[in-house]
């Protein structure tokens, strides 16, 4: 009895891995046609690729491009005469002396006088006051206005 069921556990483990043995051929099969297939369309791909190669070849040949400038372009050849020596050229314009120090400066103009910054750019603390001794009156500070100062 336990043999026999020995056996039919065996056959049902051989059906089973016959079975699974057919899946992977048949998914083998499957990737082996898309591999086909992909290497059929990069052959394409560079067939088409070699083509347009050789027509920007033709397209980019000088005998070709100089044919069409002749045909629609109507240059003519250049004359010794015009061209002239370096002693007729205008002279170099003055240098800019704010130019060479701040070139943005240069070319915008400034109407206000500069305020001076610290070097970080921010704006300098206020001198202290001097220590108002005893029965000495201070002098009341000017208002906040919106105005900038002059």
């Amino acid at each position: 009895m336990i043999l026999r069921l020995l056996n039919f556990v065996v056959i049902g483990v051989l059906v089973l891995a016959a079975a699974w043995v057919y899946r992977i051929k048949f998914d083998a099969t499957v990737q082996a046609e898309r591999l086909a297939k992909l290497r059929g369309e990069v052959r394409h791909e560079r067939d088409e690729i070699a083509a347009l190669r050789a027509e920007w070849g033709q397209l980019d040949d000088p005998a070709r491009i100089e044919a069409l400038a002749k045909r629609f372009l109507h240059l003519k050849t250049i004359a010794p005469t015009q061209f002239d020596t370096l002693d007729h050229l205008p002279d170099r314009p003055a240098e800019d002396v704010t130019a060479s120090t701040d070139p943005i400066g240069g070319m915008i103009e400034n109407l206000e006088a500069p305020s001076t910054f610290g070097t970080t750019g921010s704006v300098p603390a206020a001198t202290p006051t001097p220590a108002v001794g005893a029965g000495q009156a201070t002098a009341p500070l000017p208002a906040a206005t919106g105005a900038p100062r002059q």
